[in-house]
């Protein structure tokens, strides 16, 4: 199942490009919106979100660095394109980023007639948003896939207005067992919030193709991630 690119107006003027997806004719109506690593909405994200519209979903991958460059894909494996992706991360006004990714929710919600549920899925970057939109109105649940620096924004944690479900690398050099043992500390007792911990695996362990991939642990993590959509999402929920 392939999408297409379309381009959102913007409150500002701008037209924030993103990859959708739809699934609907398989399942639910419910969406979501796809968070991207710092490599931009390149192959790997589009492959995520392709892989989330044959569950039923209508799936959106909001281009977050369109403000710096639009349409910009990064290979990992490239070393110019991983110095790239970083000044990109670092320029990113997070909290900008996340409005736009609440721009692309309402895009997907608007699109049904009556009411519908809207998740989050993010990775490494994308992941600490999907915990920042889960602060958020809007969102039913989210998921996040090794997210870096979320220990940052713990003291977020009691602004949290969805369900969360969060996979953490045990052997992940940008969420080393310091942070991992923070997000456990102000996460393990909160309702609503799931952390499962995978052993033996490094950040972007369900990256399909990619150098660090483990399918285990992917088939792990995608599958409890579907269940947890599936709970909070469909509409039988």
């Amino acid at each position: 199942m392939t999408g297409s690119y379309m381009e959102i107006p913007m409150a500002d003027g701008g037209r924030m490009p993103a990859y959708f997806v739809d699934g609907s004719g398989i399942g639910s109506h419910a969406g979501l919106v796809v968070l991207q690593e710092i490599f931009g909405v390149n192959a790997s994200m589009r492959q995520a979100a392709e892989a989330f519209a044959t569950l039923g979903y209508r799936v959106i991958v909001p281009d977050l660095f369109w403000r710096q460059q639009a349409r910009i894909e990064l290979d990992p494996a490239s070393a110019t394109d991983r110095e790239r992706a970083t000044a990109l991360m670092k320029d990113l006004d997070q909290a900008r980023a996340v409005d736009d990714a609440l721009a692309a929710a309402a895009i997907l919600r608007k699109s049904v007639k009556g009411p519908v549920k809207i998740g989050a899925v993010g990775y490494c970057l994308g992941g600490k948003l999907a915990f920042l939109i889960a602060t958020r109105s809007g969102i039913s649940a989210a998921v996040s896939y090794y997210g870096v620096a979320i220990e940052a924004v713990l003291n977020r944690a009691d602004e949290l207005d969805a369900p969360m479900l969060l996979h953490l690398a045990m052997e992940d050099a940008l969420c080393p067992a310091k942070s991992q043992a923070a997000i456990h500390s102000a996460l393990d007792s909160r309702p609503g919030v799931e952390i499962i911990d995978h052993p033996g695996v490094g950040h972007a362990f369900a990256r399909r193709g990619g150098a660090a991939f483990n399918p285990e642990a992917a088939n792990k993590a995608d599958a409890a991630t579907a269940a947890f959509f599936s709970r909070h999402l469909d509409s039988h929920a």
